[in-house]
């Protein structure tokens, strides 16, 4: 069942003109609408990207579907979408939301964090994932993350956010390149020194199992593909498909103009690529949802 939305709070910033609601759960929800600005199908990708993210261990927001009726709409004049030459009433129906990275209680969120502050970020390994993820499913988009701690804690935490453009945003096909859906700063990959350093969620996206992805892509309600379910199998299949060349993704990265990994050990790597045995999946770590 989808959760009630029965307050806007403020709205957002970014492209799809997301606005921050309270839910009947008591839950803040950063809430896109099917209406948004960039596509209907920035919904489905959020929801199935930010899934597979915790399907295969990464730190990524609790998402769920977000029931906005039309009598919220109606007595909520925020509720709106600027497109350019003219203004939109937000659409009402069910929409997808990630609950608010840190909640409504005290603490600190940052887009950014100076050098000195990324590299003690407590989690910074996961970027290493998160960009095998963002090569399985083709993100189109720059890597996006925020990093949150609470009041007294010294180090952040990184929180994967933006899975809208996954899957090459409205296009639903996979057009691959190096730069894409990569994070902007190097920094956060100075710890890969081989592909042991993108474990253990690159050996996950391969072993995935298809029934845990149609699990997933089953929830996604079908207006946010227009009932096309035909279109929506299809994306599952080359997604399946796609498990065993996430590596080759990873190497056109790395012998990128960026040079993402100044420590990697290119003759490890090259006796690894090929002949690495993934570990057995363990049930025991599922994925983190914030």
């Amino acid at each position: 069942m989808a959760v009630q939305a029965v307050q806007q709070i403020r709205k957002m910033r970014g492209g799809a003109q997301s606005h921050l609601m309270l839910g009947a759960d008591g839950n803040a929800w950063v809430v896109k609408f099917q209406n948004n600005p960039q596509h209907l199908r920035v919904l489905p990708n959020e929801l199935l990207g930010t899934r597979l993210g915790a399907l295969i261990g990464l730190t990524v927001p609790q998402c769920d579907v977000i029931e906005v009726t039309p009598w919220l709409i109606e007595r909520t004049a925020e509720l709106e979408m600027d497109l350019g030459q003219r203004r939109e009433r937000c659409r009402a129906g069910l929409q997808f939301g990630s609950q608010l990275v840190g909640g409504l209680m005290p603490g600190h969120v940052a887009d950014y964090l100076p050098e000195e502050q990324l590299l003690e970020v407590r989690n910074l390994r996961e970027f290493s994932g998160a960009l095998a993820l963002d090569k399985w499913t083709c993100n189109a988009n720059g890597r996006q993350a925020l990093f949150y701690r609470k009041g007294r804690e010294k180090r952040y935490g990184a929180t994967f956010i933006d899975q809208g453009f996954c899957f090459n945003a409205g296009d639903w096909r996979f057009v691959d390149a190096p730069l894409r859906g990569v994070y902007a700063r190097n920094t956060v990959y100075r710890e890969v020194t081989g592909w042991d350093s993108f474990e253990p969620w690159l050996s996950r996206i391969e072993r995935v199992e298809a029934e845990k992805v149609w699990a997933i892509a089953e929830t996604i309600p079908p207006e946010w593909y227009e009932g096309d379910v035909a279109v929506l199998e299809q994306l599952v299949e080359r997604l399946m498909e796609r498990r065993s060349r996430v590596r080759e993704w990873i190497t056109a990265f790395r012998e990128s103009s960026r040079q993402p990994f100044p420590n990697w050990n290119r003759a490890a790597a090259k006796a690894a690529t090929g002949l690495f045995e993934a570990p057995p999946w363990d049930d025991s770590m599922p994925g983190r949802l914030m």
